[in-house]
């Protein structure tokens, strides 16, 4: 995933908070509390406070936050003509819902239905009825209620942006208003935070202070050196901050619901936004996707896969393992080699001999860097 920057002036990078970004993390908390350990005790209270009638209209509409982070909930970054800043409360955030014109609104409100074109060029399904009929075919292949959703949505844009508003105004009455009220202080803070780590130096330092997933590249070519940030997502994706339609910029929109995801706002002609995670769990820093895979690689192999059984319990030579499992010692070493490259052991000498280990705490940290890869 890659946003290229190539000649943004710095004042147009910036940090945000957004109360219905936040809102749409939130959601997706309640929908999915297994992405959120750390926020089961938060779920459980706010779905025991909910209204059936309430609970019922969330449930319409979840798949745009529950599959999804559709980009109506950054409606800031497409506002043609705007500025792509965030509104100080719900209440404006929602007003720039409100001004996004019919044909954004419903190819966000749409995303739900096929991710695979989201980053590409097409015709509104509002004007061209090819691509209608494809989006109530896509959405029919989801359920029921989504194709009852694109229906509605496709017949009168309005009345389901309308019908949306009150349903994120009921959210923020029921539990939102007082999750908002402690959690904007932290999010503030962050914004702040980073905003003068940018100032003071510069975006490479920024970027690494949010998420350790992203890095400034430079890469030379015909039209010259080009910028880039990227993002170690197993999504694939790019677009532009100099060229949106919204004028150019990029947004950074910290989260206090929001990890392990890091979400890249990318449709075409929208202001990039990254919306990253802040307070996650104290873990040593994720893995890379590249990483992740090496490592599920090497301990796939059957053979590799009995050499760790001895090496978590107790350090051994290359001549020991060979002898306990029955092969020789230039094979035990192409394995060992295998393990290291992925960073999977430790070594330590003991005079002339070289002792190997399983790393314990690495191993131990693979199904939440696997589950941190995939879900980010």
């Amino acid at each position: 995933m890659s946003i290229d920057i190539t000649g943004l002036p710095s004042e147009r990078v910036v940090f945000e908070t957004s109360p219905l970004a936040e809102l749409g993390m939130a959601l997706h908390a309640l929908s999915e509390p297994g992405h959120h350990p750390g926020l089961h005790g938060w779920a459980t209270a706010a779905a025991a406070s909910l209204k059936p009638d309430l609970a019922d209209r969330m449930s319409e509409a979840e798949f745009l936050w529950r599959s999804t982070f559709s980009d109506v909930f950054m409606p800031f970054a497409g506002v043609r003509g705007g500025d792509g800043r965030t509104g100080a409360t719900l209440a404006e955030d929602l007003d720039a819902l409100d001004r996004l014109d019919d044909e954004r609104f419903v190819s966000a409100a749409l995303e739900f239905t096929c991710s695979s074109t989201y980053g590409s060029v097409s015709p509104s399904p509002l004007v061209d009825a090819a691509m209608r009929d494809r989006a109530l075919d896509l959405a029919a292949a989801r359920g029921p209620k989504q194709t009852d959703f694109a229906r509605r949505l496709l017949a009168d844009p309005g009345s389901v942006r309308a019908w949306l508003r009150r349903l994120f105004e009921d959210c923020d009455q029921a539990f939102f208003a007082d999750t908002w009220r402690r959690a904007r202080v932290q999010l503030a803070s962050a914004a702040r935070h980073h905003g003068e780590v940018l100032r003071r130096k510069g975006l490479a330092e920024a970027l690494h202070a949010v998420s350790p997933a992203l890095t400034l590249e430079t890469s030379g070519g015909p039209g010259g050196a080009r910028t880039r940030i990227h993002a170690d997502k197993l999504a694939d994706g790019r677009t532009s901050a100099v060229e949106p339609d919204v004028g150019a910029g990029l947004t950074f929109v910290p989260s206090s619901f929001g990890w392990p995801h890091l979400s890249i706002l990318h449709a075409p002609g929208w202001r990039p936004v990254i919306h990253y995670p802040v307070g996650a769990p104290e873990l040593p820093g994720p893995a890379s996707v590249e990483l992740l895979k090496l490592r599920m690689e090497a301990l796939a192999h059957p053979m590799r896969m009995r050499l760790c059984r001895n090496l978590a319990r107790s350090p051994y030579t290359t001549g020991e393992l060979a002898e306990s499992h029955g092969i020789t010692a230039p094979e035990v070493s192409r394995h060992l080699t295998v393990l290291r490259k992925a960073g999977l052991l430790t070594t330590q000498r003991r005079g002339r001999y070289v002792l190997h280990g399983l790393d314990l705490q690495v191993v131990s940290r693979l199904g939440s860097d696997f589950l941190e890869g995939v879900l980010r």
